[in-house]
């Protein structure tokens, strides 16, 4: 039986592979979307920072600017329990104890003490 051999001047080429487009983009390209992208996100959060510290030292300036104001508003209200105590102890005792020096009015202090310790 006689053997089989290739035919004369060889087989032809096998097609291994597919003749398709690529897909899409270069790679490069992706890279440099994405980067600016990323440039894009990181610019944005940057000027919201620096909008955030602005808006932190806006407030900053309006509480030290309205602090007389409060300072007022809490004399006021101060002097107002100190006038409501006095009522109170009027009507209560029929006349007014004089535990203070003056008549002046001195915004009352409370200094905490720690309490005593043994050791």
């Amino acid at each position: 039986m006689p053997q089989d051999l290739p035919p004369s001047g060889g087989y032809e080429p096998v097609q291994y592979r597919r003749n398709l487009p690529t897909r899409g983009f270069r790679p490069a390209y992706y890279f440099v979307g994405i980067g600016l992208v990323m440039a894009y996100g990181w610019r944005n959060f940057f000027l919201g920072q620096r909008e955030k510290h602005e808006l932190a030292r806006e407030k900053m300036w309006a509480r030290i600017h309205l602090i007389p104001v409060m300072q007022a508003e809490e004399d006021r209200d101060q002097v107002r329990r100190y006038y409501a105590d006095l009522d109170r102890e009027q009507k209560l005792l029929g006349s007014q104890s004089k535990p203070y020096n003056s008549d002046r009015f001195v915004r009352p202090t409370y200094t905490a003490m720690p309490t005593r310790t043994t050791e």
